[in-house]
């Protein structure tokens, strides 16, 4: 059960109901409640041997594409095979009780989605958008997916260029989305509330967007199991994971 006072969630409730523009940002933890592995804790089977922040890069693709794509066909279908959390669902009962509420995430998978948020910006890509690594056209995701984790799977070629597909996701050493980072920190900006969920508060950029909140003078809210970087800027911080925290938060709102 969540560590959190029945106090801090009154207190966080009710900074929730006195809000008309609400922002949450989630990371890992709130996916990790699904059974979807955090990016460093993916590395099983065949890709034990691989650093994950080496396979995640420009180069890397370059030179082994094979290696890759079948990485991240591996990752897809880890994602498609899992169910939103009990926090994903409650950040999808807030937008219904709050309209407006924007959805702004780490996270490459299309949970959120799942649950029924609506208004989604996706900060490192996703996995069910894959792109022309050449022309940048969009790709259409292979209805069969990997069943293993071993499996080096060729990327198919661009109906466009005939080039070779990549990921839809920001690598290591790509910058955001700027269409992406824009609306998230527009939207930052002219919060009354940002939740945080989930997210170590480490990963620039997109560890900025609580901040521009905090500095436009919004309130945040962190609901995380461990204390973070976000913790000078919180109003309240609520201790415990997304799937424990959130469903008590909506419920007291």
């Amino acid at each position: 059960m969540h560590t959190s006072s029945s106090d801090q969630l009154r207190e966080a409730s009710a900074l929730l109901n006195a809000a008309n523009r609400v922002v949450v940002f989630t990371g890992a933890g709130i996916s990790a409640d699904s059974g979807v592995p955090t990016f460093r804790d993916a590395l099983t089977g065949l890709w034990a041997r691989f650093d994950a922040e080496r396979l995640a890069t420009p180069q890397a693709f370059a030179d082994d594409p094979a290696l890759v794509w079948g990485w991240y066909e591996w990752r897809r279908a880890l994602a498609r095979r899992v169910a939103p959390s009990p926090g994903h669902v409650a950040v999808a009962a807030l937008e219904r009780r709050t309209p407006g509420t924007v959805v702004v995430t780490q996270n490459v998978d299309d949970l959120h989605e799942q649950a029924g948020s609506s208004t989604v910006i996706h900060l490192h890509g996703s996995l069910f958008a894959p792109r022309c690594s050449a022309c940048a056209q969009p790709a259409r995701t292979a209805e069969t997916m990997p069943e293993s984790d071993g499996e080096r799977i060729p990327p198919p070629s661009c109906d466009a260029c005939g080039s070779p597909v990549r990921p839809g996701v920001v690598w290591f050493g790509e910058a955001l989305p700027s269409a992406a980072l824009e609306a998230a920190v527009e939207a930052a900006a002219n919060a009354d509330v940002l939740l945080s969920v989930g997210t170590s508060g480490l990963v620039y950029p997109a560890a900025e967007v609580p901040q521009v909140t905090a500095r436009m003078g919004g309130k945040v809210i962190q609901v995380n199991p461990a204390p973070t970087p976000l913790d000078p800027i919180a109003t309240v911080s609520l201790r415990g994971t997304a799937a424990e925290v959130l469903p008590a938060l909506i419920d007291a709102h």
